[in-house]
């Protein structure tokens, strides 16, 4: 066996090195694409092209799952599919905050995948770290899932009973006065520069800048980790493979990066979605306890009732809010 070999099939994090390598290079594959060939130019996404691009990701996603499936077994494919799902659902809310912050920062729809761009290597990073940190965890201490589980029942019982009209308050965010305070920031925008070197009146040296383009992809940063808080447990309530909770969070996020300039038109309409996902985090704390306490859920199963009560949650939504659609109409 030749060197090569061997380090393909050296395991990391539980997982030969190759199927690693594999995911590695479709990610790259797909962001090259994306931003290289279909927006290199700047523009404006429509709702068909966002759908379209959803499609895309979906379909590499759900043909990954297939992969696993013929690599890994049913068991860890399945598990895959109701963390990917699970983690595009639970990242619907951030559609929300990234709308208000595109409109705080009165960004251009033209520049948003821009934005929504390099926020996503920002977050194939984060995510690495926060589930590297998750496994070490689980692996050494195995009570930190009842703690997963606690949190996620506290969680989902919160987002139930959460008022509708709480938002952020953007203006008085911390992490955006710590930024304004130690860098230099210009008031409006320089067309797609995150970046920009201006000379301060009365002077020759130009000084670099930070745009309002920046703040943006830094406090969309910050959601995607806050809400994180809430998905990485919950993917770990799924499942402990390294693996399978990176890979099924990743793609699930590529697809709804692409599918926010459809979903924030829409997002209006699904007024009981957050139900749905509060019913879910609690259906998944509930079940590390039974684990512990009865036996394990079979994944088929889980991936069921996940389904169901988010297609649920759908489609209530979409029927409550059908009469006021028509009365736009007319």
């Amino acid at each position: 066996m030749t060197a090569l070999q061997t380090f393909l099939l050296t395991p990391f994090l539980g997982t030969s090195a190759w199927l690693w390598l594999v995911f590695i290079v479709i990610v790259i594959a797909l962001l090259v694409l994306d931003l290289g060939v279909l927006h290199r130019q700047d523009r404006e996404i429509g709702m068909r092209e966002s759908l379209l691009l959803y499609a895309g990701y979906f379909s590499v996603g759900v043909l990954f799952g297939v992969w696993v499936w013929h690599q890994l077994g049913a068991q860890a494919a399945l598990e895959f599919y109701t963390g990917f799902l699970v983690e595009q659902s639970l990242s619907m809310d951030n559609v929300f905050v990234m709308a208000m912050i595109f409109g705080f920062f009165a960004i251009p729809r033209r520049y948003q995948h821009r934005v929504l761009f390099w926020g996503i290597l920002g977050v194939v990073l984060l995510r690495a770290l926060m589930i590297g940190v998750g496994a070490a965890l689980v692996q050494h201490f195995a009570w930190v899932l009842y703690l997963f589980g606690a949190f996620l029942l506290i969680t989902g019982v919160k987002m139930a009973l959460a008022r509708e009209d709480a938002h952020p308050d953007l203006a008085n965010n911390p992490v955006l006065r710590f930024v304004r305070r130690h860098m230099r920031v210009t008031d409006q925008l320089h067309d797609r520069h995150f970046f920009v070197r201006l000379a301060p009146p009365g002077t020759r040296q130009a000084l670099l800048h930070a745009t309002p383009l920046f703040l943006a992809l830094v406090l969309i940063e910050l959601a995607d980790l806050v809400f994180a808080v809430d998905s990485v447990p919950a993917i770990f309530a799924i499942t402990q493979d390294p693996f399978i909770v990176y890979t099924s969070n990743i793609f699930a996020i590529l697809g709804l990066r692409s599918l926010y300039f459809a979903l924030s038109a829409l997002m209006h309409r699904f007024v009981y979605l957050k139900y749905a996902l509060a019913l879910v985090l609690i259906f998944i704390g509930c079940k590390i306890f039974w684990h512990g306490l009865v036996g394990a859920v079979p994944a088929a199963l889980s991936l069921g009732v996940t389904f169901g009560l988010l297609l649920a949650g759908v489609l209530l939504s979409l029927l409550r809010t059908r009469s006021k659609v028509d009365e736009a109409r007319q």
